[in-house]
């Protein structure tokens, strides 16, 4: 498969995360929270003019080529109001976004998205706006609960309800290229032997069916971009399909680039702190410069990625916190 275009600088904005830290130290690289709301106007600390933090993930992504700036909304976190709350207090251009991709049919990625695509409407012109999907998103899925019952998950919405908010939803099981530089990776093969997906998840097709098991999640891809001379960064936004398998898939489809960072969930919360060991040291192989844990990576994950790494190469996400990377 060909690489994406290179691009010279990549500006990834934390629009929604589990997490607000803006008091930690940060790399140069790095603005936390409340020095871009300083730079967007805020006078006065308080908690009206804060950002909030909320469980889900969503992140613009702007790449820059020759001068020219290209942006996509990668997930929408959770709900309406984070994407309300959190964007003008950031000074996101949602004008600028000329596509939006959904990692995977959760609703922690998706319930934030309806909002979005209205923000970037209203400052578009009115323009529809490019939704890439996967097809295996729409069923109804759930949790087995240790009684054996299942708790429902709000659905994510079907394509022709994305299409009546005003979205052009592209469904596919295809890698793509969006914004010209930005891979849309295609369905991820599992090849570890303890990547084993999402305890206990189920799906069913219509209100009458039975669930079935849902573990492995076929719907999830990653997003990778290219900067010039430095190699991939690879954004996983929830890695149920195991985020060493994402890694391997990011190289196997180009393996002429090094892999410079990830960033994004890495799932090693609940069910999957039994494979934090693994991970942790699998991440190691890939020669990675950085690493960026966010959402649902967890605690307990985070703490053993950076006695493994060390604080240079980890560096977790928050919400507010802008991260450049320049070639």
């Amino acid at each position: 498969m060909l690489a994406p275009r290179p691009v010279d600088r990549i500006e990834i904005t934390i629009l929604v995360d589990n997490v607000t830290d803006t008091l930690s130290s940060t790399p140069s690289f790095v603005t936390r929270e409340w020095v871009r709301l300083q730079r967007m106007g805020m006078k006065r600390s308080s908690g009206a003019a804060i950002c909030c933090a909320n469980h889900g993930l969503a992140l613009v992504i702007t790449v820059t080529e020759a001068g020219e700036s290209r942006s996509i909304l990668f997930d929408g976190g959770p709900v309406d109001y984070a994407v309300e709350r959190n964007g003008p207090r950031l000074g996101v251009d949602f004008g600028a976004i000329e596509a939006v991709v959904l990692s995977h049919g959760h609703w922690d990625h998706a319930g934030g998205i309806p909002k979005a695509i209205d923000m970037i409407r209203a400052a578009n012109g009115g323009q529809d706006v490019p939704l890439h999907l996967h097809p295996g998103m729409f069923r109804e899925r759930g949790s087995r609960q240790p009684d054996g019952g299942v708790l429902p998950m709000d659905r994510v919405p079907a394509p022709a309800e994305w299409a009546a908010m005003g979205a052009s939803p592209q469904v596919s099981r295809e890698p793509a290229v969006v914004a010209g530089h930005v891979l849309v990776s295609g369905e991820i093969p599992r090849v570890t032997e303890y990547e084993t997906g999402l305890p206990g998840q189920v799906a069913r097709a219509h209100d009458d069916a039975d669930w079935q098991p849902d573990e492995w999640l076929p719907d999830e891809r990653f997003i990778a971009v290219n900067l010039r001379g430095k190699g991939l960064v690879v954004f996983s936004a929830c890695s149920h399909c195991g985020i060493v398998n994402v890694l391997h898939e990011a190289r196997r489809l180009m393996p002429d680039l090094p892999l410079l960072a990830v960033m994004g969930g890495f799932h090693l919360s609940g069910t999957n702190e039994r494979v934090i060991p693994q991970t942790v040291a699998d991440l190691g192989s890939f020669g990675l410069r950085w690493m960026f844990p966010s959402h649902c990576t967890g605690w307990r994950a985070l703490n053993a990625l950076e006695r493994a790494h060390g604080e240079a190469v980890v560096v977790p996400g928050a919400v507010g916190k802008t991260f450049v990377l320049e070639a």
